[in-house]
């Protein structure tokens, strides 16, 4: 009797170890694609507890997470005959594990490839100026035209970034020029507009002063105030403004100063 129970035991213990052996735990974030007998169950299992029944059934786990490739730098000739080495990250995220199994060998190493044509294509047709300035849109040009490509296969491409554009060392010298260029042309506009409000002010303070005759011995005042603060060897004789009125009220009108001494003297 013994011996007769002794084989049954070996079978339940053997059934209990090929289904411990089926049990598998996915993560959150991870699907498993299941294959029986070599075709592709319709829906991916997990999260969770699974089973899969060796030899029958085979797993291949893929991950929902978003990923983050970089892009090889990629020599790029622009529009305007420049040659820069351009590199960038895209950002992508599985949304049907089955056909990212299914439909591709290796979905990320083929998204990475349609990543590089692409960026080599779309920055080959704009031009430099372009490129630095209006990088936005060529980025979201770049993602929908990846995003585009790697559908079919269930990966959705959510961004690329142009992470670093390298220049020529003579393109960085003409740019150099050009931003010197640009600021000494706004230096001088800057100081050419001063110039103009200066005399613009000036000539509105002599009408004023015109008006009002005392207002000129007011200022005169100021100024040798202000002069003799300093500390400087200058010497000066105040002058009234009134005298300097009756020399030039003695003058005739339309004549030289030289010509009126001139006159006196004969």
């Amino acid at each position: 009797m013994p011996f007769t129970g002794f084989p049954f035991l070996v079978f339940a213990v053997i059934v209990a170890l090929y289904l411990l052996n089926s049990i598998k735990i996915l993560r959150e974030y991870e699907r498993g694609v299941i294959f029986r007998l070599g075709r592709a169950l319709p829906e991916p299992k997990g999260p969770g507890i699974i089973l899969v029944f060796r030899p029958l059934d085979q797993i291949v786990r893929i991950s929902l997470r978003q990923q983050v490739m970089e892009i090889p730098p990629q020599d790029v000739i622009t529009r305007d005959n420049v040659t820069i080495k351009v590199n960038a990250v895209a950002t992508l995220r599985v949304l049907d594990p089955t056909l990212a199994v299914v439909k591709v060998e290796n979905y990320a190493y083929q998204t990475s490839q349609f990543a590089q044509t692409t960026l080599r294509s779309v920055l080959g047709e704009v031009e430099l100026d372009e490129l630095l300035s209006h990088r936005d849109k060529l980025n979201l040009r770049i993602q929908g035209i990846i995003d585009q490509r790697t559908e079919p296969f269930g990966v959705k491409v959510l961004s690329v970034e142009v992470k670093q554009v390298d220049l020529p060392e003579q393109m960085l010298r003409a740019m150099a020029k050009q931003a010197e260029a640009e600021r000494e042309k706004r230096s001088k506009i800057i100081h050419a507009g001063g110039e103009f409000d200066a005399a613009q002010k000036l000539v509105e303070a002599a009408h004023l002063l015109a008006t009002e005759p005392l207002t000129m011995q007011l200022r005169y005042l100021q100024t040798l105030t202000e002069i003799g603060v300093e500390k400087n060897t200058t010497i000066i004789f105040p002058l009234p403004v009134d005298l300097l009125s009756l020399v030039r009220d003695a003058i005739p009108k339309g004549a030289t100063p030289h010509a009126h001494i001139d006159a006196q003297q004969s």
